[in-house]
């Protein structure tokens, strides 16, 4: 009978050390499911602030676009009405020039055909 009992424990040590050893696959197996959900839940959040980050920046960008937008248009118009302000002086200034007519004749004809 001590063969039969000595055999019973080693079958019965067999037995609890493969429940152990399914046991600790169980927990494995958990545990990289566990670690495979983190991962995507991690991959969720970064994507979720990169596209927050992203609307964030595209709302900077056309804000500051739109201000140096209009301060271009600004200074355009500056550049314009300096030009015309500019263009109505010399306009002016034509204006009240003594124009000599008969000198200016006299000379183009001294300088194209000679002297007379």
């Amino acid at each position: 009978m001590g063969s039969d009992s000595s055999e019973r424990d080693v079958h019965e040590q067999d037995v609890r050390e493969q429940d152990v050893l399914n046991h600790l696959l169980k927990v494995e197996s958990q545990a990289a499911i566990l670690v495979d959900d983190a991962q995507a839940e991690a991959d969720r959040r970064v994507a979720e602030k990169e596209k927050e980050n992203r609307a964030r920046c595209d709302e900077r960008y056309s804000l500051e676009a739109a201000e140096l937008n209009g301060e271009y248009e600004k200074a355009v118009l500056a550049v314009k009405e300096d030009y015309k302000r500019q263009m109505e002086a010399n306009r002016e200034s034509l204006e009240v020039m003594p124009v000599h007519g008969d000198a200016f004749s006299q000379l183009a004809e001294r300088l194209f055909f000679g002297e007379r």
